[in-house]
């Protein structure tokens, strides 16, 4: 039996759910409409736009449903086309912000972990990763003056997942972190997101690990500092929707069509403002489930979405895990 293993956005809409719920409030709060507790920076260009979230108190936790700890979020918007120079870039924004989330010192070992199922394309992303980033832990212990300086000590594993190894993924991760003691894991896997245009689209990077199969309804244990003792940094990919998600935006995009051209002040005016969007995709769930149960949706270009993706990760990872490594020597290092 082949187990879907796609795991839930890291960061969700839940910060523009408040923001929306503030509006229909009248709510103001400071720095805008970010909850107590959550500090939003926004970066980038218009090509490749950078979002931080950081909850940074037990209020923002309660407000916003996220643990306290730092979540990116990477949107290109073109990542699906072939274009070169931005694929370039993506690799480099990357690389920053892992450089910045992660703090290593310069001889802190890191473990990558793979999460996902490789017989399933759409959740084939942690795998395909792994298979393309540069490991160089067995070198340093056997041939270290074969190795350049400022190569930091990397090994990965994608360990399949439980359908196909009768093994729960954070019991595997837990056994190999006692014995070789990393200082980081590194943990990729795909997202089921809630929001089509996200899709294949977004990268989104978490310090508060992941929990792996929960966007299928199929949470296995989490992957965090709670459960293996050590930091835990989760890159993630939306390359999944649910059916829900689907009927949820088309539904949206009718109801703002119909608040631009309904007059301000009337009760039918008033009464679109009031819909509660949140409850609204709980409504639909409830609808669909007897019919087509839990349906995910995926981009039918999927298997060449995931090995461009897969690239810019992995090259994000070489380049942001080793200082002697640009994007200039991402491809001498690694076939």
């Amino acid at each position: 039996m082949q187990q879907r293993n796609i795991t839930t956005d890291l960061v969700l809409e839940a910060n523009e759910i408040f923001k929306q719920q503030a509006m229909r409030d009248n709510m103001q709060s400071q720095g805008g409409n970010e909850p107590p507790g959550v500090e939003v920076e926004d970066a980038g260009t218009e090509d490749i736009r950078i979002s931080r979230v950081r909850v940074t108190s037990r209020t923002g936790e309660a407000s916003i449903g996220k643990p306290m700890g730092t979540y990116i979020t990477i949107e290109v918007p073109r990542l699906k086309e072939n274009d070169q120079e931005l694929f370039e870039d993506t690799c480099k924004v990357l690389a920053n912000e892992l450089t910045g989330i992660l703090k290593l010192k310069e001889k802190s070992t890191i473990l990558i972990v793979g999460l996902g199922n490789w017989d399933v394309t759409p959740d084939a992303l942690g795998p395909k990763v792994v298979s393309s980033v540069m490991v160089t832990r067995h070198l340093l212990e056997y041939v270290p003056e074969q190795v350049e300086k400022g190569v930091r000590p990397v090994c990965a594993v994608a360990p399949g997942v439980l359908g196909t190894t009768g093994m729960e993924t954070g019991e595997i991760i837990r056994g190999i972190v006692d014995r070789i003691k990393p200082d980081v894991v590194i943990a990729i896997d795909a997202l089921a997101s809630r929001k089509m245009e996200r899709v294949s689209t977004t990268i989104q990077i978490a310090d508060t690990g992941i929990a792996p199969g929960s966007g299928v309804g199929n949470k296995r244990m989490e992957l965090s500092r709670t459960t293996l003792g050590i930091p835990v940094i989760a890159i993630g990919v939306p390359t999944v929707v649910d059916a829900a998600t689907m009927a949820n935006d088309t539904i949206d995009l009718v109801l703002d069509n119909m608040i631009e051209q309904a007059k301000q002040g009337t009760d039918f005016y008033n009464m679109l403002k009031s819909i509660d969007r949140n409850d609204k995709y709980q409504l639909i769930q409830e609808v669909l489930k007897p019919y087509i149960g839990t349906l995910i949706v995926t981009p039918k270009e999927i298997d060449e979405l995931i090995e461009r993706i897969s690239k810019v990760i992995s090259n994000g990872l070489n380049i942001a895990l080793h200082q002697s490594v640009g994007t200039q020597d991402v491809n001498r290092y690694v076939h």
